[in-house]
């Protein structure tokens, strides 16, 4: 018995929207499946001015993610160390993000980022994230704008302070040597009285001898004269 056409032209749309069903299906399966084009990383700043290595998972299945950050060591042998691990519970097609501590930060250092959901990735991102030298400008050099070894503008208080009027006439009095008695020696030095071991009063002594001889000399000549009349 044959069916009729408006039957049959009944089963062919009846299939055909079987099969677009089926294929719309299978397209909404692929699109919410984890891949690793959901995942992205960059060396960044945290709020702290931290650097960090950020991973955002834009898996809208919801996937749980674990990430593995290697330090990229210039070594033939071990040539990378895990830093750290950060796991991904509760992704979304919006993004989350989460930062993994790198405890090496300089330009030019390189991480490899993994990434293990499910059984459906295992895989790493690519490119490699490389530190550069604008990122996060609080960590390194100093940021002060003065060189090390700069002079400054200002003079140096450390300089020590000019000699005292006090300081100076302290050095330019110098003691006076003593000799024999104790007396000081003349302005002039002294040097001969020094060596011959006459004593600084010795040209007094001579000047109070000499006129005591005058004077002797006087008391005679007047005894003399008064003799002399008295003969007369």
């Amino acid at each position: 018995m044959s069916r009729s056409p408006r039957a049959a032209r009944a089963a062919r749309v009846m299939g055909t929207l079987a099969a677009s069903a089926a294929l719309a299906v299978g397209a909404a399966h692929t699109a919410l499946a984890c891949s690793i084009g959901d995942f992205s990383a960059a060396a960044v700043c945290d709020a702290d001015g931290n650097g960090v290595v950020q991973v955002t998972d834009k898996d809208g299945s919801g996937t749980p993610a674990t990430v593995f950050l290697y330090l990229q060591l210039n070594q033939p042998i071990n040539n990378e160390r895990l830093v750290d691990t950060q796991k991904i519970e509760h992704p979304t097609a919006q993004g989350v993000t989460v930062d993994l501590d790198p405890q090496v930060w300089h330009a030019g250092v390189t991480f490899r980022v993994h990434v293990k959901a499910g059984d459906q990735v295992d895989e790493d991102i690519q490119p490699l994230v490389v530190v550069q030298d604008e990122t996060c400008a609080s960590v390194g050099p100093s940021a002060s704008g003065t060189p090390s070894g700069t002079p400054s503008d200002r003079p140096s208080t450390s300089s020590s302070p000019a000699s005292s009027p006090s300081s100076s006439a302290s050095a330019g009095a110098q003691p006076t040597s003593t000799q024999g008695g104790g007396a000081p020696s003349p302005a002039g030095g002294g040097t001969v009285l020094a060596e011959t071991g006459a004593s600084g009063r010795t040209p007094v002594a001579v000047g109070v001898g000499a006129a005591l001889v005058l004077a002797g000399g006087g008391i005679v000549l007047g005894l003399r004269r008064r003799t002399a009349q008295r003969s007369h």
